[in-house]
């Protein structure tokens, strides 16, 4: 593995200890790799058709019959509730309630990873890949990238406001898209002391837009930019932050802002003060990330090499291997339709039914 490409994992959460601990480890699923453009047919014969490949880690829990060597770095289910599966180098999955297959898009795309996905008004699906930005409508893909003014192909950050501008978050800097053509958008100049980016001092990990319409953009170890009418706000330490190497956010339904870091866990902000649950002993682990609110409004996070955790409203409560988690880092969370929360593990993919985690082929054996 190389050292970007170990930059690239550390990004998804992973711990340089655990790389090496896992690279160590030998890998299982021998035989012949079939072609990613192989489609798997599971109606009615949920083994019809089989890949196997070397996993680059042991898969104990589901790795969509084979065909994701490393992890699930990112879930989402459209509105006509198909399931999409962003890899870590082996492209699209995508599930439509018949057919389980890896989405090959084009040949100089080949299959990326995966970081974001979205879905605009109209039902097009947005995927935010380190080979350019993929557009979804239902019948096609197409691809934008360099060629349509990205500085970078390489994609983090992903958003649609609520006027459908497309906010893209690259190692070459922040662009809107107005779905022919990128538009630079730059951020101040304000710099955090001793600032220590991972990957790019131009790259935004994340980015959201709030109930108020206040963008809010999380950078690559510069803290927070908070944009809303042409104003920023820079979020650092010396203003409260917990920790200027930030790797995640989101808005609850009663509006606290919740942020996730790599260095100082997770902080609550309601506007005024930020509560921080790492720091006072709530939570273990300070590489924090992944956080979701689900429909019953509990929001989920995970903490590195200690699970995910899930709080009510009052209470945490922590879920690892000891409850049926299949590893202690996980990469993605997803509520589906049924209410299901689903895990992306570094060893398959787990399933929450309200009361028991399993593995996913046991509740939805379309996986296995």
């Amino acid at each position: 593995m190389t050292t970007i490409e170990s930059k690239k994992i550390c990004m998804a959460g992973i711990s340089v200890l655990i790389v090496l601990i896992f690279q160590i480890s030998t890998c299982t699923g021998q035989g012949e790799e079939k072609s990613v453009n192989d489609k798997i047919e599971n109606a009615g014969n949920y083994q019809q058709q089989t890949f196997h490949q070397f996993t680059t880690f042991p898969q104990i829990h589901s790795n969509l019959n084979g065909m994701v060597r490393e992890f699930v770095r990112v879930m989402y289910q459209d509105k006509k509730g198909n399931y999409w599966f962003g890899t870590n180098g082996n492209g699209i999955i995508r599930y439509d309630g018949q057919t389980l297959e890896n989405v090959a898009i084009e040949q100089k795309l080949k299959y990326p990873s995966v970081r974001e996905i979205v879905e605009d008004n109209a039902g097009n699906v947005w995927f935010g890949t380190s080979s350019g930005l993929v557009k979804y409508d239902g019948e096609k893909f197409t691809v934008f990238s360099t060629e349509a003014g990205l500085q970078e192909e390489e994609i983090w950050g992903l958003t649609i406001d609520k006027n459908g501008l497309i906010w893209v978050g690259s190692v070459g800097g922040v662009s809107h898209f107005d779905g022919e053509k990128f538009i630079p958008f730059s951020l101040p100049d304000s710099r955090v002391e001793y600032p220590q980016p991972m990957l790019s001092d131009k790259l935004v990990f994340k980015i959201m837009e709030d109930k108020s319409g206040t963008i809010w953009l999380v950078t690559d170890g510069n803290g927070i930019f908070k944009y809303n009418k042409g104003e920023f706000t820079h979020l650092t330490t010396k203003n409260g932050l917990t920790d200027n190497s930030t790797a995640d956010i989101l808005e609850d339904k009663q509006g606290n802002i919740w942020i996730g870091t790599f260095y100082g866990g997770v902080s609550k902000f309601d506007g005024t003060t930020y509560t921080n649950f790492t720091k006072d002993g709530i939570i273990e682990g300070v590489e924090t990330y992944n956080l979701y609110e689900d429909s019953r409004g509990n929001i989920w996070f995970t903490a590195e090499g200690f699970g995910v955790y899930r709080y009510d409203g009052v209470n945490f409560t922590q879920f690892t291997t000891d409850n049926g988690l299949t590893s202690n880092v996980v990469l993605s969370i997803l509520e589906d339709n049924k209410g299901q929360v689903w895990f992306g593990t570094w060893q398959g993919l787990s399933v929450f039914d309200g009361r028991d985690i399993m593995n996913a082929k046991d509740k939805e054996p379309w996986t296995n």
